[in-house]
């Protein structure tokens, strides 16, 4: 398969999986800010989801204050956001058309059916209520392209950078979302464990859709140290960090099994590995949960950095 073909596959799978995290990210904050907000009216919790997507920096070079209708043009309609949602699928459909050939029908009219609905919504329409549904609307469309290449794609090379490029986004986004409540959001030591500290843990749960199977699991009240070792070590949890970097590498044997040969994208995925096998849920905690969230997404990075050189992605 030619590299740019691969890259094009690859990212799209990236974007489409970011568009619906970026809901999510943008739905924890938004909820969170209806319960707590700082003086002036700037919700903290906004301005976290901001930091933990990597957004703020750039949004307050536009905006002086992180009110909701600010925070939700930036992070669902701004164009200048690289990470907005309407950013995310137009940058999937370019994708898509580069390799038009290369998707199945169902793929194709998905991401385009997508595209040209979102496009079609006037920004300022989206307030209240219309902006939960229009955050459920954007994962309804992430589930149609996910369900349409899960149910139609041959099982080649190509399928195979799909898949890498969706679970290398999920992997990022699971340790941002994380990252946001535990290191940004961790109330003061005197309500931790309290009502605003559950709720909080619920929403972040939530977002990851892992509400109600958490429970399922611990059958416990929400603490860090099982939410933790959810998020990151429970291979059954779809978007855990263990399950994402499972099916990264179950991918990456299959592109060894057609090229014949490792290489320096296996390798940067083992390094991955190791931080998760190589750790349980107390050493994490003593090492330092956000100091070990920030080295995932730094090997996660360096791992997409190693694929694009080895498949020729330039």
């Amino acid at each position: 398969m030619l590299g740019r073909t691969a890259q094009n596959l690859f990212w799209l799978s990236r974007y489409i999986e970011r568009a619906e995290n970026m809901s999510r990210m943008f739905e924890v904050g938004y909820r969170m800010s209806l319960t707590s907000r700082r003086e002036g009216g700037a919700s903290e919790h906004l301005i976290s989801m901001m930091q933990a997507a990597e957004a703020l920096e750039s949004f307050e070079l536009k905006h002086k204050q992180a009110d909701v209708q600010s925070v939700a043009n930036y992070m669902l309609f701004d164009e200048e956001n690289p990470s907005s949602v309407k950013s995310c699928l137009l940058a999937a459909r370019t994708n898509a058309r580069s390799v038009r050939t290369a998707l199945t029908t169902d793929m194709w009219e998905a991401i385009n059916a997508a595209w040209l609905e979102f496009a079609a919504i006037r920004p300022r329409d989206v307030k209240g209520s219309k902006i939960q549904e229009l955050l459920g609307w954007i994962k309804q469309v992430s589930y149609t392209y996910r369900g349409a290449l899960l149910s139609t794609f041959l099982r080649d090379e190509g399928y195979a950078f799909s898949q890498i490029g969706n679970f290398v986004e999920r992997a990022d986004n699971t340790a941002r979302i994380l990252d946001m409540k535990y290191y940004v959001l961790l109330p003061r030591a005197t309500v931790v464990g309290g009502d605003v500290d559950i709720q909080q843990w619920t929403m972040i749960l939530r977002a990851a859709s892992a509400h109600r199977s958490y429970r399922h699991v611990y059958h416990d009240r929400y603490k860090a140290w099982n939410i933790a070792d959810y998020l990151i070590l429970r291979q059954e949890m779809p978007r855990s960090l263990a399950f994402c970097v499972s099916w990264i590498n179950r991918t990456l044997d299959m592109l060894e099994d057609i090229y014949g040969e490792r290489t320096a994208g296996h390798a940067a995925a083992d390094a991955v590995t190791e931080l998760i096998d190589g750790n349980g849920v107390d050493r994490i905690f003593e090492y330092g949960l956000h100091d070990f969230l920030t080295e995932f997404i730094n090997r996660n990075n360096r791992m997409t950095d190693a694929l694009a050189e080895s498949y020729n992605f330039y």
